[in-house]
């Protein structure tokens, strides 16, 4: 058992939504969502706690991740309850039946305020990291995504972003390729990082139609409790 206290490990406002079938967190950004070589505590397993403690259920927890994003990134994650659940959501992400939307801090602006981003996108595994091509190159995928300028200060600006594919580091390498890395995201050509060793970018919201019940479901994380983010976004 992780803690007996598991309250204190996710607090009602990082609960973002829960049903029998999906559940959906508010990521801090020094979580990571899956176990690694790290050893840390990862959010899945915090999860299967809290519904094993809330619950009272023994045994094994079933816990289906549908969805990472990475680990100094913050913002919804959403997890199945069932498998049922798990194939139906991996089903409509495939689809692209799921509209998700992101916020990221810049310190430049783009050349247009709002406009539509379309690049190759190619990984290359050892450096863990993505490089964004006009054109096709041999293993690069096309990645789409929509933003807009939608706040700013006397020195950053925040934009909204609109996902139309989800590909490895997306909205970090095809920012950065327009010369408005993320703030803090030095493997993408910012000179600095942030003092919590977050990247200012965060999972905003998921939209979709619940795969069981058929019903609308938008699920909405409010922004870290950093002054800037807050400033930006007027939460």
């Amino acid at each position: 058992m992780i803690k007996n206290n598991i309250d204190q490990m996710i607090l009602p406002a990082d609960l973002l939504f829960e049903d029998n079938h999906l559940i959906a967190i508010n990521k801090k950004p020094s979580q990571n969502v899956q176990a690694d070589k790290t050893g840390d505590v990862s959010l899945d397993s915090i999860v299967r706690e809290y519904i094993k403690i809330r619950y009272k259920l023994p045994g094994e927890i079933y816990l289906g991740i549908i969805h990472r994003i990475d680990r100094r990134v913050s913002g919804v994650v959403l997890f199945a309850r069932t498998s049922e659940a798990l194939a139906a959501m991996n089903q409509l992400f495939r689809e692209g039946q799921v509209r998700k939307t992101y916020w990221a801090i810049t310190k430049k602006i783009p050349a247009d305020e709002s406009g539509r981003l379309e690049h190759y996108l190619k990984k290359n595994e050892k450096q863990n990291k993505s490089y964004a091509y006009p054109e096709p190159v041999a293993g690069s995928k096309l990645s789409i995504l929509t933003y807009k300028v939608i706040g700013r200060s006397d020195r950053y600006y925040l934009l909204g972003i609109e996902l139309h594919t989800g590909r490895h580091h997306q909205i970090r390498c095809q920012l950065a390729s327009i010369g408005c890395p993320v703030r803090g995201d030095l493997k993408y050509g910012y000179p600095r990082s942030n003092e919590d060793g977050s990247i200012s970018l965060h999972a905003r919201s998921l939209a979709f139609i619940h795969p069981v019940t058929k019903e609308p479901v938008a699920i909405t994380a409010p922004v870290p409790a950093d002054k800037l983010w807050k400033i930006l976004s007027s939460e």
